[in-house]
């Protein structure tokens, strides 16, 4: 006994512009799809319900290649600073945070960027401690590549004038030598060692709040990367089973698993796609260099803003070598972070060293500063790029004098990367940028920043169609988990996860695609989002 579904605007993405009348599931598949009366006539006893589209859009359901779900959860529910657009306004929502806490505990806020704001000066320790004079405090930059802490938390790490840079990370310091309050990258693990440990009922209410936001926004699934920074492998894993399989909140996780925990995930019994519907394990993830926005990123030349840096290979050649060379051994494909040339080259280094041999497909992730070599030896790699077209939005126009004009001509390029190299999947890297798809979308089709009134648009011809943008999010996902002949597009045999709108994202205006409203979210068949009742998780009737 199944449910069809009709009345709308069906593309199943199989081609641009393939459309069906009508679609037929049963439980969490779907069966056939076609003309009303074809299906009406073939499965007329067995339609249990009926579910009018009343001229909305389904499409294959939405899964962000590339995400943190426990960080955005944690964004949610605790400081956001992502929308403060001055150093004064951050400064201001400190203050009014800390007077919520306990005497004592630890204040941690997400999300400032300082290319947002007028005059962009970084936040330094001597700035917060006249703030915020009895608690700890943590603010984790944008990126999550940098943070500023302030003097409390630095003297509960140990980090004074004395204290040498970790390996792949940077601790800044003023004129005089002592530290200021900024780390980068690995030098951040400094403080995150010294935290409180997080309790599994805080990791579970982050799950919940980023899958109820996931609903609203139309996703059915993520790739998402959580499982080393919370008290480690078992407790996070746990989290992940008791809110999505034992609590019900269903969505399709597929877990990135960092190098320093898969050693636990292999001795719990678990490899590369093991699991089952609901939470499943893929790559080795590695990081092998920063972020742009604290010129972190590896390039190969210096950056063109502070000639005194060219960024931060967090592992050497050799390291990242040996890193690739064990995943082989555990039988997993990778998942390199990469953002600068420099570190995208090391990564195929290593990959064209360790060539995979067994399931699946290994993923650089983020891959915005390349060169046309780079290009050309990735695509006669087994390679998928998860690129996050929403960074255009808000890396463009100080990434151009950070990066060097005359070094941009293979950067955010992902036409070129969709025309000549691997695959590519879309994702957002949340809470570095906003979850919402549509952003992304909007973003790699018209190549603007949609707060920007003059609409500026940088390098038109990297714009993807609407049906290239959406395919990132759908077919792109799929084949990145090795999921293409069961997700991503309507057909018979895949999985009924759909995302239904109220608007046609193939006949609006490109500039109309930020805007456009998710009506409905079903997963394995069922609605788990409907806008009209705003409630969630509501089975089919």
């Amino acid at each position: 006994m199944g449910t069809l579904w009709y009345g709308g605007n069906i593309y199943t993405l199989q081609e641009a512009n393939h459309q069906v009348e009508a679609v037929f599931t049963c439980a969490d598949k779907i069966v056939e799809i076609g003309s009303i009366q074809s299906l009406e006539e073939k499965y007329g006893n067995e339609i249990m319900s009926r579910m009018d589209l009343q001229g909305r859009t389904m499409l294959p359901g939405f899964t962000d290649s590339h995400m943190h779900l426990i960080g955005h959860g944690e964004r949610l529910i605790r400081l956001d600073l992502s929308n403060c657009l001055s150093k004064e306004s951050v400064f201001q929502a400190v203050q009014q945070y800390a007077e919520s806490l306990e005497e004592g505990e630890w204040l941690i806020g997400e999300g400032w960027n300082e290319n947002l704001w007028k005059k962009s000066d970084p936040i330094v320790a001597a700035e917060l401690d006249g703030l915020v004079p009895d608690h700890p405090v943590i603010l984790k930059r944008v990126c999550r590549h940098a943070l500023v802490v302030n003097s409390l938390a630095l003297k509960a790490a140990s980090i004074n004038e004395n204290t040498e840079n970790p390996p792949g990370g940077v601790i800044e310091k003023d004129k005089f030598g002592k530290p200021n309050g900024l780390l980068k990258d690995q030098a951040q693990e400094l403080v995150f060692d010294v935290l409180p440990e997080v309790s599994e009922a805080y990791l579970k209410k982050a799950l919940r709040a980023a899958i109820k936001d996931a609903y609203k926004l139309g996703f059915i699934g993520a790739h998402t990367e959580d499982l080393n920074y919370y008290g480690g492998y078992e407790k996070t894993f746990r989290a992940f089973k008791q809110v999505i399989e034992e609590e019900g909140k269903l969505f399709r996780a597929h877990l990135l698993v960092h190098h320093e925990i898969v050693g636990e995930m292999k001795n719990a019994g678990q490899h590369f796609l093991s699991g089952d519907d609901w939470i499943e394990f893929g790559a080795m993830k590695i990081f092998a260099d920063g972020a742009l926005g604290g010129r972190t990123a590896l390039l190969s030349h210096p950056y063109a803003d502070d000639p005194s840096t060219s960024g931060i290979a967090i592992l050497s050649q050799q390291q990242l070598d040996d890193l690739i060379k064990k995943a082989r051994e555990f039988k997993l494909p990778v998942a390199i972070h990469a953002i600068g040339d420099l570190a995208f080259e090391m990564a195929l280094n290593a990959i064209e060293k360790y060539p995979i041999t067994g399931e699946g497909r290994d993923r650089l992730i983020h891959a915005q500063i390349l060169r046309k070599e780079l290009i050309d030896r990735s695509k006669n790699l087994p390679l998928i790029l998860d690129i996050q077209p929403r960074f255009l939005a808000s890396d463009f126009p100080w990434v151009i004098d950070r990066i060097g004009e005359e070094h941009m001509n293979y950067c955010y390029a992902w036409k070129t990367l969709l025309n000549e190299g691997p695959p590519c999947a879309g994702g957002s890297d949340a809470p570095i940028e906003p979850l919402n798809p549509f952003l992304g979308i909007h973003a790699a089709v018209t190549r603007t920043n949609i707060n920007d009134p003059e609409k500026k648009v940088y390098y038109q011809s990297e714009a993807l169609t609407i049906y290239e943008a959406v395919c990132l999010f759908t077919k792109g996902s799929a084949y990145a988990a090795s999921h293409e002949n069961d997700r991503g597009v309507i057909k018979e045999g895949f999985l009924a996860d759909f995302t239904i709108l109220e608007e046609d994202i193939f006949k609006v205006t490109p500039d109309e695609i930020a805007d456009i409203a998710v009506a409905q979210t079903v997963i394995g068949g069922q609605i788990v989002f409907d806008s009209k009742t705003n409630t969630s998780e509501s089975p089919i009737q």
